[in-house]
């Protein structure tokens, strides 16, 4: 990839799942990858299996709520907002001091989608980036800004969803 930046986004389930096998294919070759996940509920059994690979793939959740952010109520929302700002500092922080090769920012559109950030923090953000680091960016919506800044976009979408689904992610 080489300091390049991919998007994920849509309304279909697999831009997370997508996002992460690159991951894995990063630490397979010797890269690491560092996951950072925004609006997302505190926990999954995903994680605990995904820890198996550390050092080399780190995934982080600063969320504390059980329920995904959309569903939270405003005085839980409030309390959400300082994690999200720690994860925040902690993407820029990694950014700043190189401390990866690939850097998975998942659900960050979500954060303009919410009105947490606006784009201009987002393109801040994505300044800190060095040369040789990569990004992932997913996210329901895509601004429309972040279209010139990519290398990469892909869309995201379900054809067809059956009711029962053998693997259905925690979204």
């Amino acid at each position: 990839m080489d300091g390049s930046i991919q998007v994920y986004y849509g309304e279909g389930r697999g831009k997370t799942t997508a996002a992460l096998g690159l991951g894995i294919r990063a630490a397979g070759i010797g890269k690491q990858v560092i996951m950072v996940q925004f609006l997302k509920c505190k926990h999954s059994d995903t994680l605990d299996f995904l820890k198996k690979l550390e050092p080399e793939l780190q995934i982080f959740r600063f969320a504390k709520a059980a329920c995904a952010y959309s569903d939270m109520d405003e005085e839980e929302r409030q309390e959400q907002l300082s994690n999200i700002r720690m994860a925040l500092g902690y993407t820029r922080k990694v950014l700043d001091t190189g401390q990866c090769d690939l850097l998975i920012l998942d659900e960050i559109f979500g954060l303009i989608d919410y009105n947490i950030i606006t784009m201009d923090d987002l393109r801040e953000l994505l300044a800190a980036k060095d040369e040789s680091t990569d990004l992932i960016l997913t996210g329901r919506n895509l601004p429309e800004e972040v279209r010139e800044l990519a290398d990469c976009i892909y869309y995201i979408h379900t054809e067809k969803e059956q009711a029962g689904e053998i693997l259905s992610a925690d979204r």
